[in-house]
């Protein structure tokens, strides 16, 4: 359920704004409305951040690096001043590392540029240069040295195919021979190379000092959270308004803490108002509260980072309930199931508790073990199913994989199952519009009978899907008539609601006809949608079924081997991709078809109190 909220406006002398903050954090409870502020203090703990977090993913790096070569113990420092040191030093190692390396590049672009020139003393052309003998350097094309001026006394150093080395003596050539002159460096190729060699070997030792900081990965964490926990302080302190001398923030509290605010408000002498949100207020975060059995689903929706708004649905039960089910169809493999099974019961032994995630997978491959069995799926393999009857047993005959085992034809059960999704679809779409006539009759919301129309025209839509898609005998008088009656149902009602005349409300209806018929072609390609459970399931049936055809004549003597790689390969290949459908398409039903007949956009904010996150030591 989602928890209600209470809007809570906090008064407090101006002088003491800070200390009630720190009260406020320490008790956890209220969900401040914060401004985007840019306060001195607040920009300095971003940059803080910003750079402990840069010097954490490099420290990270250079860990894993060594990892693999070097068993590493992580170590924590206790105290500002022992982190302070540790983390100046470090940032001096990066910054002597980065500039090693802009040193090493620079160099090595003036190697490249020298290599042409071969290796020679800088020192002693400035020395021939002292005693008037002026050395310059050119490449020049074999065709272009015929036109150098005879007064001109010049070397050829090296000769090439297109062009020749030559030192002229005491001149310089005309530009317009388009010669290429050296430039004289700094340090010779051999020097270069030498200065390389040492910073390299700077660079070395300063790694090997990184390596050794790595260690600290977590000091930097929890700095990273103390950090962060003093910017959410001055982020909440700059927003508080000021008028003379009082300071005022709003916030939130969920109900079943407002007992706790002001017991805490009376102790602190602080001012507060208490009022519900108003309808249209769309700052009110959201708290999401349930049963231990539904709360298996919250690692979903914390990998899909969906959060309802305030004044939508929690539809936690029913996701659970249906992504179980489309799960199990979509991954379909008994076999399946019993490697996810053990996989479950690794990770519970190993981490020694059972969290939500654990539970999850345990509920999940069962439901697909049992959608296996009842459809007769293990490996993909009907020789596995032919040498164990008590398997056999298990089978429901009308939704198998293989019903030519049980007398019937494959046509038959494949259209059974079709014809399940169909109703699965039908079934959840209608529990939408169910829930939305619930809840608007609750408010007295004459658009309530919209809903009821969205019912009728669902229910009459499965029956002309069955005859479009499995052929399926309907009386098409009756299901014309239901969808018609649900479309005036919806075009008459849909604009209606607390405050609106009626007659207001027909016509925001009648304007809105072409998209209520637009609507309704979309209820119809929702329901067909429901067909890819089918769909995916028998894909993912045809893989394993063509990889075992595969590896079926590998199966014996010195080939077995390779036919058991190929089957593990496949399977595994297989598995994967199964767990790819059901995001793609176990997930879609709930969160477009199903949130989309609620009317849910999943645009909730999440309740995140202010709060102590860690504490700072000395």
């Amino acid at each position: 359920m989602i928890v209600p909220m209470k809007k809570v406006s906090l008064v407090v002398l101006e002088s003491k704004k800070r200390d009630a903050l720190k009260k406020l954090r320490k008790e956890g409870i209220v969900h401040l409305n914060t401004l985007d502020v840019k306060g001195s203090s607040v920009e300095q703990l971003k940059v803080e951040k910003q750079v402990l977090e840069s010097t954490l993913q490099k420290l990270s790096e250079i860990g894993k690096s060594v990892e693999k070569t070097q068993n590493r113990t992580l170590k924590t420092i206790n105290g500002e001043k022992e982190f302070v040191e540790l983390h100046e030093n470090v940032i001096q190692l990066l910054k002597s590392e980065d500039k090693l390396k802009e040193e090493i590049q620079k160099l090595s672009l003036e190697k490249e540029k020298l290599a042409p020139w071969g290796d020679f003393s800088v020192e002693d052309i400035k020395n021939l240069k002292e005693k008037d003998v002026d050395l310059n350097f050119y490449f020049v094309g074999k065709k272009e040295s015929s036109l150098i001026e005879e007064d001109i006394n010049y070397l050829i150093l090296q000769r090439g195919k297109k062009s020749n080395l030559i030192a002229t003596v005491n001149r310089e050539l005309n530009d317009g021979l388009g010669a290429q002159k050296l430039t004289l460096p700094k340090y010779s190729l051999s020097e270069i190379e030498q200065n390389v060699a040492t910073k390299k070997e700077e660079l070395t030792k300063i790694f090997d000092q990184l390596v050794e900081y790595s260690d600290y990965t977590p000091t930097y964490k929890k700095e990273i959270e103390v950090v962060e926990q003093d910017l959410n302080f001055e982020i909440a302190s700059d927003s508080m308004g000021v008028d003379e001398k009082l300071a005022y923030i709003a916030g939130y509290l969920p109900i079943d803490v407002v007992d706790s605010f002001k017991e805490l408000a009376k102790k602190e002498s602080w001012g507060y108002l208490l009022t519900d949100p108003a309808e249209d207020e769309e700052s009110v975060p959201t708290k999401v509260k349930n049963k231990k059995w539904i709360s298996i689903i919250e690692p979903v929706f914390d990998i899909l980072g969906t959060v309802p708004g305030y004044k939508e649905y929690d539809i936690s039960m029913w996701f659970l309930m249906f992504f179980t089910l489309f799960f199990a169809m979509i991954v379909g493999d008994g076999a399946y199931g019993l490697i996810f099974l053990a996989v479950a019961v690794l990770m519970h032994r190993k981490l020694k508790k059972a969290n939500n995630a654990i539970v999850l997978l345990y509920v999940l491959s069962i439901a697909n073990v049992v959608w296996g069995a009842l459809t007769g799926t293990w490996f993909g393999s009907v020789a596995i199913l032919e040498k164990l009857p008590f398997l056999q047993a298990l089978v429901i005959p009308q939704i198998s994989n293989y019903p030519e085992l049980f007398g019937l034809e494959a046509t038959s059960a494949q259209q059974t199952v079709m014809k399940f999704c169909f109703i699965v679809g039908t079934l959840q779409l209608s529990l939408g519009s169910g829930m939305n006539i619930h809840r608007k009759i609750g408010q007295r919301d004459l658009s309530a009978v919209s809903d009821l129309g969205w019912l009728v025209m669902i229910l009459s839509l499965y029956f002309l899907v069955l005859m479009l898609v499995i052929g399926s005998a309907i009386n098409v008088g009756a299901v014309a008539s239901g969808i018609g009656i649900g479309f005036l149902l919806v075009v008459l009602f849909g604009a209606q609601g607390p405050g609106i005349p009626f007659v207001k409300g027909l016509a925001g209806g009648a304007a809105g006809l072409f998209s209520t018929f637009l609507d309704s072609i979309s209820a119809f390609s929702n329901i067909i949608s429901y067909i890819r459970l089918f769909a995916v399931g028998m894909a993912s049936l045809a893989i394993a079924q063509s990889f075992n055809s595969m590896a079926g004549g590998m199966l014996k003597g010195f080939a077995l081997p390779a036919g058991l790689l190929v089957l593990a390969i496949g399977h595994g290949l297989n598995l994967v991709m199964a767990l790819l459908s059901v995001v793609v398409h176990g997930v879609r039903l709930n969160l477009l078809e199903f949130s989309g007949q609620l009317g849910m956009e999943w645009t909730g904010i999440n309740y995140n109190p202010f709060r102590e996150t860690v504490k700072k030591e000395s």
